[in-house]
């Protein structure tokens, strides 16, 4: 392997991060009750979830599980857009849970949309950060702070994983689901095994120069990640990228499919058969394709296979690590720095 990827902290950070999903496993053990009682007493019509760039993706990725999950009607919308659009983000009527996610517990946006949402609508607030000692994380009725999701490097990676950890078992938790969040202890080993496995793999694609972009595909609860995916190779890469839903790659996107392509498939278990039809599309148009899953399955296309014994609904953190590690890669063989990405800061602040 490439010693200078091996050296920089954003490798560090992402062959890290079961122990900091361990860690939010453990904190929001400890939160349950007060969650479950804000949620009991605050009889929510309606979930908001914001955050901005990389959580802003988190948001997405955990409104649809969320909704999944407990059958309350959920969003995901940016930060930014309550600041600017409240009326086109809230409803006119109804009670509005707002979960906040931002690693830094310091981004403009994130603390504006929460002081007016407070402020306006006197809802309830749940925060989720990497530090709970900052403005946000005090403007929570429930803070989840996970400090071992704290990075060095401007890109997201343990911070994301960790957090998206611990919503995930934050909707097992309100939904009644304890089997689910049993399960997920089963994560973290399992985490730190797919990193193993498959570096040489994310290793080998990554610096494959002679690859120029990048298609992440992903449905469902699964979309958001595909976002999150595709935001990391851009950051750290500069490499032309691009998420997409896995049915929605028909509808014109697989114009761009041809040999300097790969297409990257989040399979999931229950549409299997629709997911690996679209990745044997792009096969035919020449394009390469990766696909990652619980298992190989009778319709195949599975590269990464997890082989994790995980229910379905909570496993998808495991998506994460040998996409986060491609991009990682790809980044040095270009000569970028992954650890600071061009034109970036680790936190936005605003006027």
């Amino acid at each position: 392997m490439d010693q200078s990827v091996q050296t920089s902290a954003t490798y560090g950070e992402i062959t890290t991060q079961a122990t900091a999903w361990e860690e939010a496993l453990t904190i929001v053990a400890e939160r349950a009750q007060e969650l479950g009682d804000l949620w009991a007493h605050g009889r929510f019509d309606m979930v908001l979830f914001t955050g901005c760039g990389s959580t802003y993706y988190l948001a997405l990725a955990a409104a649809a599980l969320f909704q999944e999950l407990t059958g309350v009607l959920a969003r995901g919308v940016p930060a930014g857009e309550l600041v600017m659009y409240p009326r086109a983000a809230y409803p006119a009527g109804g009670k509005t849970l707002l979960v906040a996610i931002s690693r830094s517990a310091e981004t403009t946006e994130t603390l504006r949309a929460v002081g007016s949402f407070r402020q306006d609508r006197q809802g309830k607030v749940i925060v989720v950060t990497n530090y709970g000692d900052r403005p946000l994380a005090g403007m929570g009725q429930v803070t989840i702070a996970i400090p071992s999701g704290q990075e060095q490097s401007i890109a997201q990676t343990r911070s994301f994983a960790s957090m998206y950890v611990a919503i995930t078992a934050m909707a097992a938790v309100l939904a009644g689901r304890k089997d689910l969040w049993q399960a997920m202890h089963g994560l973290p080993e399992c985490g730190a095994r797919l990193t193993r496995q498959y570096e040489p793999l994310a290793a080998s694609l990554g610096s494959d120069l002679g690859l120029d972009r990048f298609y992440f595909l992903g449905s469902g609860p699964r979309y958001g990640l595909a976002s999150e995916a595709n935001l990391k190779m851009k950051e750290m890469s500069l490499t032309h990228s691009e998420p997409f839903h896995f049915l929605e790659f028909r509808h014109g996107p697989k114009s761009m499919a041809g040999p300097t392509a790969l297409v990257i498939g989040l399979l999931s278990d229950e549409n299997r058969a629709y997911e690996a039809a679209v990745l044997r599309d792009v096969q035919a148009l020449g394009a390469r394709s990766l696909g990652l899953g619980e298992l190989a399955g009778e319709q195949g296309q599975v590269d990464v296979a997890f082989v994790s014994g995980v229910p379905e609904a909570v496993r998808n953190v495991l998506y994460l690590p040998v996409l986060q590690m491609m991009a990682c890669y790809r980044a040095v063989a270009k000569g970028l720095n992954p650890d600071q990405p061009h034109n970036l800061d680790a936190v936005v602040r605003l006027g």
